[in-house]
């Protein structure tokens, strides 16, 4: 335990002397411009949607021919999708790369006999970001791609993705070549981002704990989601991590201290989050988790609940109609203390629910909590993550950033999830582990 944390506190300075997480990142206060999509050919006439059996055949470890010295060796492609309302879908294929968080979302469309993605990529260590565009000629596997049946005939080398990209809103000009070389992971693994889908301080286009970041946060790579839930004055739950109003979640308002001495229309008539979005509830957060997106996990970290029988309540609703309509989807109470373990034991039914316990394994017993989820720095502790496995409780380590550690823990094959500011890096390594 001494040694990985120690490993991690050299690995740390010697990334801030690199300028790694400091000196290579714009400060807060500056944006992080997405380039427009770049819809090019994707609007001509007669492109048309793919069918979810060419998506499904896309998806897979590729190989980099041209352009690994900027975005490594492989990359993992991965489709999600986000429903605006009915009729109303877009599909979208990220790819993952391990150098500094690095990803790409992309849009395809069917262009005669060949397939055409634009999109843009980013960085979410520093303020890289920039446009892409990738073609599949027939030749080069749209033709397997499009075939019927296509999704479990794919073969090493079969398709070749042919892109071009470019630094900000600058002439795409740079060679991207993937090839496919095999099938990702298919292991159940839970890639849970952080504060809904990414900090804040990342730069990201939505604020974190909002709504807009859950509806982003699949693109990110993610599975599942945490978030911060706290409740107002006239106990509202909402999401919100910092126990106080400040410059860091929220833009200049004339409202000071903790957000607990506010009511919700207070906040929601006088709050804004740094890009905008109101502070949202507890409820609008899991409308979105269930009905625009395909996430299978949240976590519901308990900050501040003063009413955890509303929590309860809240949570079983939302796990019903999620089981009504077959969706996929575990909503875990979050117990990151003591006090918090104490009021959840006050539910006469706390054994049954879905929980996750921060705390030491015999707690985690005590409650019959689901998930136990020990900090990563406490080591990889097999022993005690193979005991809570054996007992049918699934095993979460938090907040894993670092992809040296990352890499680690994926590959040690035990755990059942990492929850992490920078779910790219933990969907590539993910996915890619053979």
């Amino acid at each position: 335990m001494k040694t990985l944390f120690l490993r991690y506190f050299f690995y740390s300075l010697l990334l801030l002397s690199a300028g790694y997480w400091a000196g290579c990142r714009p400060g807060l206060n500056d944006a992080v411009l997405i380039p427009e999509l770049q819809r090019g050919e994707l609007a001509t006439e007669g492109a048309k949607l793919l069918f979810s059996q060419t998506r499904k055949a896309c998806e897979g470890v590729y190989q980099v021919s041209e352009g690994a010295a900027v975005f490594g060796d492989e990359v993992a492609a991965k489709w999600s999708y986000l429903a605006k309302g009915p009729g109303d879908t877009t599909y979208y294929m990220s790819l993952f790369c391990e150098p500094q968080a690095a990803f790409f979302v992309l849009e395809g469309r069917q262009l005669g006999d060949s397939l055409v993605f634009e999109g843009f990529w980013r960085r979410l260590v520093n303020s890289e970001t920039g446009t892409a565009r990738f073609v599949v000629l027939k030749a080069s596997g749209a033709s397997v791609l499009l075939a019927p049946g296509c999704c479990t005939s794919i073969k090493k080398g079969d398709v070749i993705f042919k892109g071009i990209y470019g630094d900000g809103t600058a002439k795409r000009t740079q060679s991207f070549v993937l090839t496919y070389n095999r099938p990702l992971n298919a292991k159940p693994f839970q890639i849970l981002a952080h504060r809904g889908g990414g900090r804040t301080s990342d730069l990201l286009p939505a604020s974190e704990n909002s709504v807009e970041i859950i509806r982003l946060a699949e693109r990110l790579g993610a599975t599942g989601v945490e978030i911060d839930i706290r409740q107002t004055k006239d106990g509202v739950p909402i999401i919100y991590h910092d126990n106080q109003l400040n410059l860091r979640l929220t833009q200049k308002t004339g409202l000071i201290g903790a957000v607990e001495n506010y009511t919700y229309d207070q906040l929601s008539t006088f709050v804004r989050l740094r890009n905008g979005e109101k502070i949202p509830m507890l409820t609008q957060v899991l409308e979105a988790v269930l009905n625009e997106t395909a996430l299978e996990t949240v976590w519901l970290d308990s900050k501040d609940v003063r009413d955890m029988d509303l929590v309860r309540n809240i949570q079983q609703t939302y796990q019903q109609r999620a089981a009504q309509l077959g969706r996929r989807l575990t909503i875990y109470i979050g117990l990151p203390a003591d006090e918090r373990v104490a009021q959840f034991e006050q539910l006469p039914d706390h054994l049954q629910l879905q929980s996750i316990c921060e705390l030491d394994t015999s707690i985690t017993r005590r409650i019959n909590a689901k998930v136990w989820a020990p900090r990563w720095t406490l080591g990889e502790q097999i022993p005690s993550t193979l005991a809570m496995q054996q007992q049918g409780r699934k095993v979460f380590v938090w907040t894993l950033d670092v992809p040296e550690f990352i890499q680690q823990f994926v590959d040690n094959d035990t755990f059942d999830g990492i929850l992490s500011n920078y779910a790219p890096i933990v969907a590539y390594y993910h996915y890619v582990q053979q």
